[in-house]
């Protein structure tokens, strides 16, 4: 007698399953979230920080990954899936000031989708320094500077590289460029200020 077939999971189920299976550098502790709903009818997000104090927060940079998936194809799309990321981390205020910081950011994650094979199409996003100086009580804080890049493009199958892209450029913002492991992160006088 047959036995009738297990279901063939969705496009969306291999998906998830792709980036799940995702293995990445020691010092960037990513974890699954709950996804904002109306963006697309599947989504899967993704949080990750930059050797994260015991507290859980980081001084060093963080971000999230959200995968989309929409059948219906939205025009702006191009194609059933869009990946919107987000990446923040903490500058030494001399850098803070370059006028190309923001230049540089973009770049590190092009170059991170090209480096890990990561197809797209319709990429679009913003690169925003800000500068801060504390004043009264945070005068002790001095200057602070801070990096944050919002992106999204439409991705090519092959999920689990632009995770993985997006986890070097993390660690790029934050100063780990990829092979520094377990090497000291040098922090400037107000550097965690953001």
């Amino acid at each position: 007698m047959a036995h009738p077939s297990a279901p063939s999971p969705s496009p969306f189920e291999d998906a998830v399953e792709a980036v799940r299976a995702v293995t990445l550098r020691r010092d960037l502790t990513v974890h699954e979230i709950p996804a904002p709903t109306g963006l697309a009818p599947r989504a899967l997000a993704l949080a990750g920080d930059i050797r994260p104090e015991p507290s859980g927060e980081s001084l060093y940079g963080t971000g999230r990954f959200l995968l989309l998936h929409d059948p219906a194809e939205p025009d702006a799309w191009g194609g059933p899936w869009r990946v919107v990321c987000f990446a923040q981390a903490p500058l030494d205020s001399d850098i803070g000031v370059d006028p190309l910081v923001a230049d540089v950011a973009w770049s590190w994650l092009i170059d991170a989708l090209a480096s890990h094979g990561a197809g797209y199409h319709d990429a679009s996003g913003t690169a925003t320094k800000t500068l801060s100086k504390g004043f009264g009580g945070l005068a002790d804080e001095g200057d602070g500077a801070q990096i944050e890049l919002r992106a999204s493009w439409s991705p090519r199958p092959g999920f689990d590289a632009h995770v993985e892209a997006w986890a070097e450029l993390l660690c790029m913002l934050a100063g780990l460029p990829p092979g520094s492991e377990d090497i000291d992160v040098m922090r400037m006088r107000g550097q965690a200020r953001g």
